[in-house]
């Protein structure tokens, strides 16, 4: 039977979680092997579609579990059906406040880090080599972000969060925080947000307070 819920649990360290629809009286169990969603990963909060089943007396299941704005390539289906008086091209509506006041920070952060570097290996305050390193240090952020999610879609080793988290920490949060805007992954865990904000926090912290320290050469 098909229906629509949202995932109100996901635990993507063991390749499960819960949706909860109103059709149903509890919460339906499913496996990362039944979702299909090309580049979207299980999140909290996702509206979904899905395929109901009941298997040896235990509790529902879902199968072919899927974003409600995802066409499944193997099994095209019939566009959802607009609301009256809206577009097609408006159904994803706004994003979430806390992703607007986020870009707004970024387009401060990012810009006045690339300055500060700038400025730095001018005053020579810090070596080259280092401040050449940054932008590598984000696209090698960047890299874990879509390995994790990559594995997360199929089941597959998974990159602890600690290692993440240390990769922003040693600089590279600017492409920590596009992998999770672009990919859209770890961007909808708010227990991963605060933390990963918090390195943003350490890693200027620690570089201002060298810079400070360091003589002009």
């Amino acid at each position: 039977m098909n229906k629509q819920g949202t995932i109100v649990r996901w635990d993507a360290d063991r390749g499960f979680g819960f949706v909860r629809s109103p059709a149903t009286d509890t919460d339906v169990f499913f496996h990362i092997r039944d979702y299909r969603g090309g580049s979207t990963s299980p999140a909290e909060g996702l509206p979904v579609r899905f395929e109901e089943i009941h298997v040896g007396g235990k509790g529902p299941r879902a199968m072919a579990v899927m974003p409600l704005d995802y066409v499944d390539p193997r099994r095209p289906e019939p566009p959802p059906v607009e609301a009256p008086g809206r577009s097609a091209g408006r159904r994803r509506g706004p994003p979430p406040p806390h992703v607007v006041v986020e870009m707004r920070v970024m387009l401060l952060l990012v810009p006045a880090y690339l300055a500060l570097l700038v400025w730095s290996a001018w005053s020579q305050r810090l070596p080259v080599p280092v401040v050449l390193a940054a932008p590598l240090l984000s696209v090698l952020t960047f890299y874990l972000y879509w390995r994790d999610k990559f594995a997360a879609q199929r089941g597959a080793w998974r990159t602890p969060e600690n290692v993440l988290h240390v990769a922003s920490l040693a600089g590279g949060w600017p492409g920590a925080w596009f992998a999770q805007r672009l990919l859209r992954h770890k961007s909808s865990k708010q227990a991963f947000r605060q933390v990963y904000w918090g390195t943003v926090a350490a890693h200027w912290l620690a570089l201002l307070l060298w810079l400070y320290s360091a003589p002009a050469r």
